[in-house]
């Protein structure tokens, strides 16, 4: 099964680490990245640009509407996405630690992702 880790950061701390500093937290992970790769459970993943390169898009009343940065203010912010492949839950909640594990900076949320295999999907049913 496919798992979504969301990781969520204090944005303005980590935008207050000198480029030296992010790398060493971005290099603690570098052993764990390594071993998913090799055991072809990282399917994908990337940190994002911060919240001020953002544009929310939504509909009012059939009008679209753009508005800069995120949509919610939080004192976290999506700081990145991780695509990995778990057997279950528990594998998927074991991954995610190790993204963490070292640091205090971060917060990952794991959630399944739903896979179409081009049926659509009927609410309600089983």
């Amino acid at each position: 099964m496919k798992y979504m880790l969301l990781t969520y950061l204090d944005e303005n701390a980590w935008l207050s680490l000198t480029p030296e500093q992010q790398q060493a937290e971005m290099a603690k992970c570098a052993p764990h990245v390594e071993k998913l790769l090799a055991s072809k459970k990282l399917l994908a993943g990337a940190p994002l640009h911060p919240t001020s390169t953002a544009t929310t898009l939504r509909y009012r009343e059939g009008k679209r509407l753009l508005t800069d940065g995120p949509f919610a203010e939080t004192r976290e912010q999506l700081g990145g996405y991780t695509i990995i492949e778990a057997g279950d839950l528990d594998e998927a909640l074991a991954i995610a630690s190790g993204f963490i594990s070292t640091s205090d900076m971060a917060t990952v949320e794991v959630r399944p992702i739903v896979e179409f295999d081009g049926t659509p999907a009927v609410p309600g049913a089983s």
